[in-house]
């Protein structure tokens, strides 16, 4: 009998979202490329790079974004801001979510 990972893709990622990467381990940035700039090359994707004023992440995506936080790091969404000063950078995005997200065993 085999044994798997029972492992949550949250609690997985949770613990990546404060690295300041940029590749694979790095689901905020990975999901902003796949999402909004499909999948095309990333290079200007800065950590500081703003996704509202550049208009990568407008009003309709902000809300995608907020439900993909939610489900991803299991934060429920009454706890999260809806303000998009808290979306402007990937680095804002990964400082909310290292705070927010429920501790992991």
């Amino acid at each position: 009998m085999s044994t798997a990972s029972t492992t949550s893709p949250a609690s997985t990622t949770a613990s990546t979202a404060t690295t300041a990467s940029t590749g694979a381990d790095d689901p905020i940035r990975d999901y902003i490329v796949q999402e909004f700039l499909g999948g095309e090359d990333a290079a200007d994707l800065t950590d500081d790079f703003d996704l509202i004023e550049s208009t990568v992440v407008n009003s309709l995506g902000l809300v995608r974004l907020i439900s993909w936080i939610s489900e991803t790091y299991g934060i429920p969404v009454d706890d999260i801001p809806l303000e998009p000063a808290a979306y402007r950078t990937l680095a804002d995005i990964r400082d909310f979510v290292g705070k927010a997200a429920p501790a992991t065993v």
